[in-house]
C-alpha cells in the first residue's frame, strides 16, 4: 500500500470514475484500473463496487478514503520538513466563504502570489460548515470561515471584522426589527452558513416567522433577487461596497449582536510543519 497507489484509489474515489480519475493524474487508464486491482487485492477486501463505469465506494473504501487523507497529507509534511529552509512550495488548498472570497482574498491572494509564486493555489467556496468539515477532513489545508468556532482539532485566528447589513428592496421603510419586514421569505446561501444562522436567530427571538428559506449559491444572486423583490437576505457589509447597488436594493443596519461577525483563519492543530500555510497565515 504505497503513496502512489493511495494517491490512485483517492483520485477514484473523488471522481467516482476510472476514466476521469486517469485523465486527472495524467495516466492510462489501464494503468489506474490495474494499481487499483493491486490495492484491493493486497488488502483482500473490494474498495468499489463496480457499477457500469460508475465506482462506488464500499464501506472499507469509505474507511480506507479517511486514513489515505491523513497518510498523504502526512507525507507532504514529512517531505516539506525534509525540505528544511526552502521557500513554500506545492499545493496549497485554501477553503473559504463566497462573500469573504470575493470581497477581500483578491488582494491577499495576490500579493501571496507575487512573494511565493512556486505555492501552487487552489480556491474553494462553501460555506461555514462544509468549510470546517473540509479542512477536519484534510481535503483543505486551510479555511476562512465565520465565528464562532469550536473544535478542538483546529487552529483559528481571526483576520477580518465584518459587519452585516439587511437587504430588502429598494425603497422599503426602514428596519428596525424583523417585525418591520412582515413575513417575507429569507434568501440565502445553502444550510451551513453563519450569516444565514445569525438573521434566523434574530426573526426567532423577535418572535417573527419566516415564510419560507430560498438557497442560492452566490451572493450576485442573492441580491438580484432581493431587488426583485422575492424576498430579504443578510450580506457583509464589505460586498455591498464592491459596486453601485443604489437604487436597486435598500441596505439596513442590524443590531450589533447580529451585525458583528469576525471572519477565522482555520487550520488543523496537529499538522505542525506546512511552510505555504504557515506563510498564507502571516498574509492577513
Amino acid at each position: 500500500m504505497d503513496l502512489s497507489a493511495l494517491r490512485i484509489f483517492k483520485a477514484v474515489a473523488e471522481e467516482g470514475s476510472v476514466t476521469q480519475a486517469a485523465a486527472r493524474l495524467h495516466r492510462v487508464q489501464s494503468n489506474v484500473s490495474a494499481r487499483l486491482g493491486q490495492l484491493e487485492e493486497g488488502l483482500g477486501v473490494a474498495l468499489f463496487h463496480r457499477t457500469g463505469r460508475r465506482m462506488l465506494m464500499t464501506v472499507e473504501g469509505e474507511r480506507l478514503l479517511s486514513y489515505a487523507d491523513r497518510l498523504l497529507q502526512l507525507a507532504e509534511e514529512a517531505q516539506a520538513a525534509v525540505a528544511g529552509g526552502r521557500e513554500p512550495a506545492g499545493l496549497l488548498r485554501i477553503g473559504s466563504m463566497e462573500t469573504t472570497a470575493a470581497a477581500r482574498l483578491p488582494a491577499v491572494l495576490a500579493a501571496f502570489h507575487r512573494s511565493y509564486p512556486d505555492v501552487d493555489l487552489q480556491l474553494e467556496t462553501a460555506p461555514t460548515d462544509p468549510l470546517i468539515q473540509g479542512v477536519l477532513n484534510h481535503k483543505l489545508d486551510v479555511a476562512l470561515v465565520a465565528a464562532p468556532v469550536n473544535h478542538h482539532e483546529l487552529v483559528q485566528h481571526a483576520v477580518f471584522d465584518e459587519e452585516l447589513v439587511l437587504l430588502t428592496g429598494h425603497g422599503h421603510p426602514p428596519v428596525a426589527s424583523p417585525h418591520d419586514v412582515g413575513r417575507r421569505a429569507l434568501l440565502a446561501f445553502r444550510t451551513g452558513c453563519v450569516y444565514r444562522r445569525m438573521l434566523e436567530a434574530w426573526f426567532a427571538e423577535s418572535g417573527v416567522p419566516l415564510a419560507r428559506v430560498s438557497e442560492f449559491g452566490t451572493f450576485e444572486a442573492i441580491i438580484g433577487c432581493v431587488a426583485a423583490g422575492m424576498g430579504v437576505a443578510v450580506m457583509p457589509k464589505e460586498i455591498m461596497q464592491l459596486r453601485d447597488y443604489r437604487g436597486t436594493v435598500a441596505i439596513h443596519p442590524l443590531p450589533d449582536h447580529i451585525a458583528r461577525v469576525q471572519t477565522m483563519l482555520v487550520w488543523r492543530s496537529d499538522v505542525l510543519h506546512h511552510p505555504a500555510r504557515a506563510a498564507f497565515a502571516a498574509a492577513f
